[in-house]
């Protein structure tokens, strides 16, 4: 039996709608979710502007409602997180360990604009009669979610919705980069640029892997008191006037002993910062660019002396199955802050609102929930 689901949809225009989609039955390797919570992200605002209709969110976390015939790992009533990178397994990344840019299915490796050309998942949801794609094939702002099992990580813990959902992508991306990319170790000392939600994250991995000095960067004061609750040791105040964050990188050095941090970590989706964290390592120090820039920009190659690596990870090489379980473990335990990186929520006819405090600063993670 379809069901009939009240959705945030982008019309291609730069706008979106609230409205009804038709959710067909899952067919044998589906689930339709009942969605309890969609964290947001600036992707979220950027896939407004995407020229096709299509159903917004790509974080989430609620109950399974429905599940086909061949779903052997989960069952009806089981609480899940959606993860938007569902691995074949079958794949050569997949097989390599790189289940985040799975060859079959990864909805971002070789579109650029959030879709894999050929594996659009048209199947399955309807509006206005008509086939409608879901934002990263899962479609998160949303009632319900028809997504592959895959794309389903069973979650045993009783950790709030709102705080599930900001796992599958947001902070997988910052704790990933910092522990699956990076590797970074203990007793390391590590530079933040930007201390948004990610920054935020990657800051909690810098803490968790044993990090000895974090130095958090940011322009807005409140953030910087915020990354100090997530576990930053040292903040810099940046000035807007600083090209590339050179005097930052200055007083970089000045805390690591006159020859810059073991790690960089940008966070600032800001393309003119994208060479920003090579100016803040040491010589065989690592850069690592978590935001996702994806233009052309103009990098001089002396900030690369001497045997400096950078490493622009995906999704901080995620592993669902493996990695979610870790972060709720962590959470479990106390060793991860999400209840607190969710500065405020919103129900669904209050998107806009959620789209403006996002783009404003607001907050360090709004989410969507529903009843």
């Amino acid at each position: 039996m379809s069901i009939i689901s009240k959705s945030a949809i982008a019309t291609g225009d730069g706008k979106f709608i609230i409205d009804t989609i038709t959710i067909a039955e899952p067919k044998a390797d589906e689930i339709v979710v009942k969605i309890k919570a969609a964290g947001l992200c600036h992707t979220d605002h950027d896939s407004l502007n995407w020229g096709k209709p299509i159903v917004l969110g790509h974080e989430g976390a609620g109950v399974v409602e429905q599940i086909g015939s061949k779903v052997t790992d989960l069952k009806v009533g089981d609480k899940v997180i959606l993860n938007w990178a569902t691995p074949c397994m079958k794949c050569f990344q997949c097989q390599e360990g790189n289940q985040h840019i799975c060859e079959n299915n990864s909805p971002v490796t070789a579109g650029g604009n959030g879709y894999t050309p050929g594996h659009p998942h048209l199947e399955g949801s309807m509006w206005n009669d008509k086939p409608i794609e879901r934002s990263f094939n899962i479609g998160t702002i949303a009632e319900y979610a028809l997504v592959k099992e895959s794309a389903c990580v069973k979650l045993d813990s009783d950790m709030p919705m709102p705080s599930a959902s900001i796992i599958s992508c947001g902070v997988m991306t910052g704790y990933g980069s910092v522990v699956n990319s990076a590797e970074l170790t203990a007793g390391s000392s590590a530079v933040v640029l930007g201390t948004g939600g990610v920054g935020l994250n990657v800051i909690q991995g810098a803490k968790v892997s044993g990090a000895s000095k974090i130095i958090a960067i940011d322009i807005n004061e409140e953030r910087l008191e915020m990354a100090k609750q997530f576990g930053a040791t040292h903040t810099i105040k940046a000035n807007k006037e600083d090209v590339g964050l050179m005097q930052a990188a200055e007083e970089v050095k000045k805390m690591t002993d006159g020859r810059g941090a073991d790690y960089a970590f940008e966070c600032t989706a800001v393309p003119a910062l994208g060479a920003a964290p090579l100016a803040m390592i040491r010589n065989a120090g690592t850069a690592v660019q978590v935001s996702g820039i994806e233009e052309e920009i103009t990098i001089d190659m002396n900030l690369f002396e001497w045997d400096k690596i950078y490493i622009n990870p995906l999704y901080g090489k995620c592993r669902p199955q493996i990695d979610f379980p870790k972060l709720v473990s962590l959470y479990d335990k106390g060793d991860l802050m999400l209840d607190e990186m969710i500065t405020r929520t919103y129900p669904l006819e209050n998107l806009q609102q959620a789209f403006d405090d996002m783009l404003a600063g607001r907050n360090a993670k709004g989410v969507i929930v529903f009843n």
